[in-house]
């Protein structure tokens, strides 16, 4: 079990992290913990049939305070109206002379307003490209930085080796600009073995837990890219046969942010002396997906070779630790 440390404090725990077939589950990044908390929204209710005794009282009290407003039409009127759930409303009306009413949405039999926001769909939205997707600035915007010279570009879904002479050691380097200020963007790196999870719960690179069992993987903040992994391959336990690399939006469930509000993300993957051997400049921004496996490294027939995976998942930080098999406690 793994205690993980993150950007502020409190404890996260097992019924907290893995919270993903909950409803509604938002996560708050904290500096010594990653905690998902659970906010039950609920639906409005719907009414079911109306009697005829409440559709008469419905049509009275219409006609009542039609014929009221008729007797004084210069004069906004208070008065309480029994709304079709049996329920009441209370509302300024506007008289015929163009006074403005106020008026206080009908509530549903479970007691919530109507005026909920929209819930997100839960099925992944068309990809925006670079040109397609919003790019307005909010107050507090971070400034852009520029995407370096990119010499070895691959495309979406191509493999490639990594070089054909032995590697000791390489520094996988990402990057990636916002058009939404709220948008903090965090860097993973998921150590897997040959069955596609974490060969042990401190498998996992990140923020809040830097440095890999073996010393061979090691979280960078900062520097000519925003953040960087760098990977002693000497050192690299050898069940490790994956490692893969997840940008992951905080706070993105609760502020309800997705990858659309993000542009110019990309990673690099270089020797230690700057040399580039492959990068992958991301083109398309889903408007529903909160985590993105950029790209991963992989270990095939004894050679390191690069996958340009650039896809994307509903899931938070919570949720990735989840489908990797990390447990926290």
């Amino acid at each position: 079990m793994i205690n993980t440390a993150a950007k502020s404090t409190g404890i996260m725990n097992r019924d907290s992290i893995l919270s993903i077939n909950r409803s509604e589950p938002q996560s708050v990044k904290n500096q010594n913990n990653i905690m998902t908390l659970i906010k039950n929204t609920g639906s409005p209710g719907t009414g079911g049939p109306h009697s005829q005794t409440q559709r008469s009282q419905y049509g009275q009290s219409q006609s009542q305070a039609s014929q009221t407003q008729n007797n004084s039409p210069q004069q906004p009127q208070n008065r309480t109206q029994q709304s079709p759930f049996g329920q009441t409303q209370n509302r300024t009306q506007q008289s015929p002379l163009g006074q403005t009413q106020n008026r206080t949405a009908p509530h549903t039999p479970s007691g919530q307003a109507q005026n909920r926001p929209p819930r997100q769909p839960n099925n992944v939205q068309p990809a925006l490209t670079a040109g397609q997707q919003n790019t307005a600035s909010t107050p507090g915007m971070p400034a852009a930085r520029p995407v370096p010279a990119l010499s070895n570009k691959v495309q979406k879904g191509q493999k490639t080796l990594l070089s054909t002479s032995a590697l000791s050691a390489v520094n996988a380097c990402f990057g990636w600009n916002v058009t939404d200020a709220r948008c903090d963007v965090d860097v993973s790196a998921f150590l897997l073995g040959a069955d596609g999870k974490v060969i042990g719960d401190s498998w996992f690179v990140f923020y809040g837990q830097t440095l890999s069992p073996d010393q061979s993987t090691k979280f960078v903040d900062g520097g000519t890219d925003r953040e960087m992994i760098q990977i002693n391959l000497t050192r690299l336990n050898p069940q490790v046969k994956k490692i893969v690399f997840v940008l992951t939006i905080n706070d993105a469930l609760q502020k309800r942010l997705h990858f659309g509000m993000l542009k110019d993300a990309y990673v690099r993957i270089l020797e230690p002396s700057g040399k580039e051997l492959v990068s992958f400049l991301m083109t398309e921004y889903y408007n529903n997906v909160i985590s993105m496996m950029i790209g991963e490294l992989y270990l095939h027939n004894g050679a390191w070779k690069f996958n340009a995976v650039g896809n994307g998942v509903a899931r938070d930080l919570a949720g990735l630790c989840e489908l990797y098999g990390v447990q926290v406690i």
